[in-house]
């Protein structure tokens, strides 16, 4: 009967928890340098990382660079191709580290609009439309690079890369 009590007890305070956390969804984000991104997303952005932006053409048969190197002796990359999809990420990641930066310095513009109570519409629909087309340019820039990866490949290559990756 102890067991059951204690187990009943830790449930409810699991659920209590949730429930809270539910309806405080951004609790404790309030002290964000940005508060619209996390520390990873920063981190991110700065480092050109993926975060899921090139799901498109990887989930569609289009391999990524760096998948490919990190991939290279299961897809028997000649050195030809690793030499090419070298340049292709060094050039990828040189670009979405530029763009990432944009977007991070919107993304405190932004804030910066709202913290010092100077948000108007027209502020915000410009900071906002900036910020949606430097998004875009870092979603582009990893698609395109799945793209030129890709055109190094053979479609052997490509296939392999689709079960090596577990699709």
């Amino acid at each position: 009967m102890r067991l059951f009590i204690c187990i009943a007890g830790l449930a409810f305070a699991g659920l209590a928890a949730a429930q809270h956390h539910s309806s405080h969804p951004y609790a404790g984000q309030q002290e964000r340098s940005i508060k619209s991104l996390s520390a990873d997303e920063v981190a991110g952005y700065l480092s050109g990382a993926g975060m899921g932006f090139a799901k498109a053409a990887e989930l569609n048969g289009y391999p990524g660079p760096m998948h490919s190197l990190e991939n290279a002796d299961a897809l028997a990359l000649t050195a030809a191709q690793r030499d090419e999809i070298g340049k292709v990420m060094h050039a990828h990641k040189q670009e979405a580290r530029k763009l990432g930066e944009e977007v991070v310095r919107l993304e405190k513009e932004l804030d910066a609009l709202f913290a010092s109570r100077s948000a108007t519409p027209q502020l915000v629909d410009a900071k906002v439309q900036s910020l949606a087309e430097a998004q875009a340019r870092v979603r582009s820039s990893h698609l395109k690079a799945h793209l030129a990866t890709t055109a190094l490949l053979t479609a052997q290559q490509v296939d392999r890369y689709k079960h090596v990756r577990g699709y």
